[in-house]
This record gives C-alpha cells, structure tokens and sequence, in this order.
C-alpha cells in the first residue's frame, strides 16, 4: 500500500474542505505546487490532486496548476474534478495527468464512459463519493438513492478496474475510517481501489493495512499530513511494514 498525499485546488490555493462542503475550507497553502514539492521532499512517490473548481464547475478550470506540478516534480499524478468530456480527460492527460478520476460523467453519461476505457484503460478511475450511505455526485454537492456496492458492480460490468472510494462523511474529520465499511467495499471490488476519509493518525493507517484487502492499492490523505497529525514518511512506512500474523 502507498499513500497519495492529497491536494485540493480551489481558487488557485491548496485547501481542504470538511465533510465536502465549500463553506468549510480552509487554505492551507497558497500556492498548489509549493504545497505538492513539500510532500515530494519528504518521501511522496504519487500524488492525488483534486480540481473543486473543476468539479462544480463541470470543466476543468486548474489544468495549469496540474501541468506546473507533473513538469517541475516528475512524478505520477492522479487528477480529478470536472472531466465530464473525452476532451476535458484528453487535457489532462496532456497536462501531465498519469490516471483520471471520473465522477459525476462516468454515472450520467455511459456512452462517454465506454470511450474513455476504450481508449485510455486502466488510467481511468471512478470516483466513489458517499454520504450517509448513498453516492454523491457534482463535486460531493448532490445526493443520489444510489448504493456504493451498486454502482461498483455496474461500473465493474463496463470495464472499470480501478475506483477511488471516499466516505465524505468523514472526510476532514480526522476520527477514522469506518473499518467495516472499507471491508465491504473491498468484498465488492474485483480491481483495486484506494481509500479517502476520516484518517488522522498513525493507527488509523495501521488498521486499513491489517484488514488485509489484496485490492487496496492505497490511501489519500490530505488534513491529517497538513496539520501533522504524521509525516509522510511516518505514514509510508506503517502502509508498507509487513502485516502482523493473526
């Protein structure tokens, strides 16, 4: 397992929301790529960048954010928010982008869905984004009566082999994973997947890494590494010391 340190972009600065809402953020630096060369400087291998902008806007709107960090750091990058078009995904691929994180688009539209796996395969991720128990879409500002389960296996039916799962509940709340929530996602999900939500320290990565999952491929974390609840350093070796026997 590996952790991708995660950051949100919003009004060109590096910020974080809590619980998904946009009138609870705070920056906690001005500029993305300072904020990306940081974790990179203190042992990030990848990195998981997220456009709020892009993601109510419907479009890409930080594309040249992601181009400064993928040019000037050199490492794989993962980006989402707003890529609701084979162009809009094409761009930022061009811009540096290694995988794609689809979320509104890849439930809304199938047709743009299939062409995307077509052409771009296993660099295309679906995003999914719950609250209270149900997927939300447009930038988290949207409930659906649609189950996560349900919308891993139709996804999965399509071709989609990696996924990107969020509890947005808990997401900057730093209280920890829900353990049994994060094990039934795994029971559903025949790729692999990583984890986002409510991690705050050291033993909350612990836990995810001794549940075992074959096809969790790694966490994101963005509060708990800007308020130093660990470093990434701390947190890469917890993710990849070897499990503890039952």
């Amino acid at each position: 397992m590996i952790l991708l340190p995660a950051i949100d972009i919003r009004g060109g600065k590096a910020v974080r929301l809590r619980q998904g809402h946009f009138d609870e953020e705070t920056v906690y630096v001005d500029d993305p790529l300072e904020a990306a060369r940081s974790w990179v400087e203190h042992g990030a291998t990848q990195l998981h960048v997220v456009d709020l902008d892009g993601a109510r806007e419907g479009r890409p709107v930080n594309l040249r954010h992601l181009e400064r960090i993928a040019q000037e750091l050199e490492i794989p990058v993962q980006y989402g928010g707003g890529l609701r078009s084979e162009v809009a995904v094409r761009e930022a691929l061009l811009a540096g982008a290694q995988r794609v994180v689809l979320g509104t688009a890849a439930y809304t539209d199938l047709e743009f869905l299939d062409g995307v796996l077509e052409l771009w395969g296993v660099r295309i991720v679906v995003a999914i984004d719950v609250r209270e128990g149900h997927v939300s879409v447009s930038g988290w500002t949207k409930a659906t009566q649609m189950l996560p389960e349900t919308v891993i296996e139709r996804m999965q039916e399509r071709g989609v082999k990696q996924f990107i799962y969020t509890n947005v509940d808990r997401d900057g709340m730093l209280n920890g994973p829900d353990l049994d929530e994060v094990r039934r996602m795994g029971e559903v999900i025949r790729g692999r997947f990583l984890y986002s939500g409510g991690i705050g320290s050291l033993d909350d990565l612990r836990a995810l890494k001794e549940l075992r999952l074959v096809n969790l491929a790694g966490v994101v974390s963005g509060k708990a590494l800007y308020e130093e609840r660990f470093t990434v350093g701390e947190a890469q070796d917890v993710l990849q010391e070897r499990t503890r026997a039952a």
